[in-house]
């Protein structure tokens, strides 16, 4: 393992921004009370496929998912792989919920808390893909350190992924962007930029849904939106 400087995953342990926003609906916090419980990653302890799922499958971890549309598109397109997700954002987390008893998704399983957290106790290489998909991008110099494309965090994606895992990054913030890009090209030895030109990162790939806060950042403010794939050397 590297000894990590800055963006040491250490310093991402505290969690920043808001936890929660509006008052949840009934419904929501019903499932905050009773689905979250029966489908949350474990509080201690490995976090593998066949102690989540029961069975050895492929393992996906969404970082900070949102509203959920992502991860559950992705478990309704492949049922026989495992997915977890980590968001901190109690009305995020509510709506995932609410998807997962629509689609009656029984491949995921959530974590309410800080993703490194969680990603600390997958074992090495046992990760099939990892997505990081609009994070917060942090523009001011000072908070560069609290964004989750650092060397430290990378470098945890990497030792998670299983050779020829992939990793997806997207965002529609120019800033994070040219930080993020900078960051990857220090870690070129250890993942490999899938790329064939500019299509590659400026059109959503196959698989790849659109989601409200993509929807949002595109036709409300007019911002490009920018999407990455690397694979695991």
């Amino acid at each position: 393992m590297t000894a990590f400087k800055e963006g040491d995953p250490t310093t991402l342990k505290r969690l920043y921004g808001r936890s929660i926003g509006k008052p949840l609906r009934t419904h929501q916090q019903g499932l905050v009370d009773n689905l979250l419980p029966r489908i949350a990653v474990p509080e201690t302890g490995p976090v593998t496929a066949e102690r989540l799922f029961g069975t050895e499958r492929p393992l996906h971890f969404e970082i900070g998912f949102g509203g959920g549309e992502h991860l559950a598109y992705r478990a309704d397109l492949l049922p026989d792989h495992g997915f977890i997700g980590a968001e901190p954002y109690m009305n995020g987390v509510a709506q995932a919920l609410a998807q997962i008893e629509e689609q009656k998704l029984a491949n995921i399983r959530l974590d309410a808390g800080n993703a490194l957290e969680v990603l600390e106790r997958v074992p090495d290489g046992a990760l099939t893909m990892l997505y990081l998909l609009h994070p917060d991008p942090w523009p001011k110099n000072k908070h560069a350190k609290r964004r989750m494309m650092n060397d430290g965090p990378v470098q945890m994606f990497a030792d998670k992924l299983k050779p020829g895992g992939e990793f997806r990054f997207g965002t529609d913030h120019a800033i994070y962007l040219r930080h993020a890009l900078m960051v990857m090209r220090r870690f070129a030895h250890v993942f490999e930029w899938l790329t064939d030109g500019p299509a590659s990162w400026q059109q959503r790939p196959s698989g790849w849904p659109e989601t409200r806060y993509e929807k949002k950042a595109r036709d409300v403010f007019g911002h490009e939106v920018w999407y990455y794939r690397f694979r695991r050397r």
